[in-house]
């Protein structure tokens, strides 16, 4: 790759240097890390671990790396006595030193992780059963467990929060979005907001984790308008499949020079990470990173759910809420005679319909499954907690089209209906399970069947690290295959993953993924740093 503007590129590798030579210079003494990734005159830089993606999952994993550590608070006592009897025998021990499986045997959640149901049940004991406990976590800042990383992501942390539509409420309560160490109720009420519901809106939420961020102290972690183009590795082991031992932009000359200079044993540039920031001035700053891991929290908000069929590129066929939201009010469906096409069954399908409702936009609500399906998302769901999203579901269910009726005047639903094709004249081909066929017309229509991870700058788009091998990675069907205690990749050493990617898509899970790779992190630093000892200690002699 040639870069137009090395110069640039220079100041922000130095930048990157300058911070972790001022905030870590004074700490090499008790963090080893920091000699041997950080190479005298070496322009490109090797860092312990980059975190791509800066939503609450990044977040997360950068405030355990920094220090923070969970004990079991003095005065808790957790509702599961077993649990309960574990943490007491430990009390001594943050959370993170702990075994994290002999914790975790025999708790059950919402979760597929073990670690994650672990994580949950300690910061919102028995939240499923409807009980509100405080944690039984208290957080103390351990600066000497500092790990240091950076967290490369595209916006402001928080992520794809920053993007959503912000007039729907959250499907979560407030205090199940929140992050270890700041109570979302207390920060809600420094802003003096008056809580009607505990229920929130998108946009509160990531202006939640972005004071998060800065209060913790994290921002040096924190990179904005960054975005990835490759993440590949650079030294292979001798049972990888292609047995190369140097990804092919670094030189071989060079690796040459550091075996020599018995640098491998120091130097763990397991991956090389390239992308560029985006300056103020629109103008792209490219960059390589060297490092040791990477963890993968990019959520699955990058690319919307396709039906892939015919006409689905027309400008008239949207993929997001945000641009349904833009088209209203921009007024482009004001005075439109024609209704609304929604496809899709869940709760942003749902947040469409309520928002061409509130609009006086009349709906026609296309979807593949029965309205008795006990998979619907509405059957999950609390009628008290979440009225409007039954309010949809009753009209799925009493208002939908049938061979001899005409449509609702506002509302009109198709179970077990699936588009064939958009044709130019804004019209829709709709095939039901019986295989009939029948033609609707619309203003605008509007896919909203889900969204799937992008993974596009891993080797083969990250096909190979699923738990179907070849296959694109899902947060529901394929989610990348991880140690369930150390979220490390089982098909890639040193790549870890948490969040939606590997089937934690409640921000209340997610954090069991930090707590998991943290714990990794730790082990491997401490050992590593045993075996410098003993190497310096036994080489000239000394008992």
């Amino acid at each position: 790759r040639s870069y137009s503007n090395p110069e640039t590129e220079g100041q922000l590798l130095n930048s990157f240097a300058q911070y972790f030579g001022d905030s870590l210079g004074s700490k090499t003494k008790r963090m080893p890390l920091i000699e041997e990734t950080v190479l005298p005159g070496d322009p490109l830089l090797t860092l312990p671990v980059v975190i791509i993606g800066n939503g609450p999952s990044g977040i997360c994993l950068s405030y355990l790396l920094s220090g923070y550590r969970p004990y079991l608070s003095p005065e808790a006592v957790h509702p599961n006595p077993v649990l309960h009897a574990k943490l007491e025998a430990a009390r001594h021990l943050s959370i993170v030193d702990q075994d994290l499986e002999f914790l975790a045997e025999g708790l059950e959640g919402r979760s597929p992780n073990p670690v994650a149901v672990l994580f949950d049940t300690l910061l919102h004991p028995d939240a499923d059963f409807g009980y509100g406990y405080p944690p039984v976590l208290h957080w103390k800042l351990e600066q000497h467990h500092y790990i240091p990383h950076m967290v490369l992501g595209k916006g402001p942390p928080g992520g794809a929060w920053h993007s959503m539509e912000g007039s729907m409420l959250t499907i979560s309560f407030g205090d199940w979005m929140e992050l270890p160490g700041l109570a979302f109720k207390e920060w809600t009420a420094n802003k003096r907001r008056n809580m009607k519901s505990d229920r929130v809106m998108p946009e509160e939420i990531a202006c939640y984790y972005k004071h998060y961020v800065k209060v913790m102290g994290l921002q040096k972690n924190f990179r904005d308008n960054v975005y990835i183009t490759s993440v590949a590795r650079l030294y292979r082991g001798t049972d990888d499949e292609d047995g190369s031992q140097l990804h092919e932009n670094i030189s071989t000359q060079r690796l040459q020079m550091e075996l020599e200079e018995g640098q491998k044993s120091l130097i763990k540039r397991n991956w090389e990470v390239r992308g560029y920031q985006r300056a103020a001035d629109g103008s792209h700053v490219p960059f390589c990173l060297f490092a040791e891991n990477v963890a993968l929290a990019t959520g699955t908000f990058d690319s919307p759910g396709r039906l892939q069929v015919e006409g689905e590129d027309f400008p008239f066929v949207l993929h997001s809420m945000s641009d349904f939201g833009a088209a209203i009010s921009k007024g482009k469906l004001r005075g439109k005679a024609d209704p609304v096409l929604i496809v899709g069954a869940g709760l942003t399908a749902a947040d469409a319909v309520l928002c061409a409702y509130n609009n006086n936009l009349p709906v026609l609500h296309v979807f593949r499954r029965r309205v008795t399906d006990t998979s619907l998302i509405f059957k999950q769901l609390p009628k008290t907690l979440y009225p409007e999203y039954h309010k949809v579901y009753h009209m799925m269910c009493t208002q939908s089209h049938s061979v001899d009726s005409s449509l609702h005047s506002a509302y009109t639903s198709f179970p077990e209906h699936h588009v064939l094709s958009f044709k130019p004249e804004m019209k829709c081909v709709l095939q039901s399970a019986s295989g009939l066929k029948k033609i609707l017309k619309f203003s605008v229509a509007l896919v909203l069947i889900g969204s799937h991870p992008n993974l596009f700058f891993l080797k083969d788009q990250g096909h190979g690290i699923g738990h179907h091998a070849n296959q694109p990675i899902t947060c529901k069907g394929n989610p990348i295959e991880i140690d369930p205690y150390t979220y490390e990749c089982t098909k890639e050493a040193n790549l870890f993953a948490l969040g939606p990617l590997v089937g934690d898509n409640f921000v209340r899970f997610l954090k069991g993924g930090a707590l998991g790779i943290t714990r990794c992190l730790a082990i491997r630093q401490k050992k590593k740093h045993e075996l410098m000892e003993s190497r310096d200690g036994g080489g000239d002699g000394v008992p």
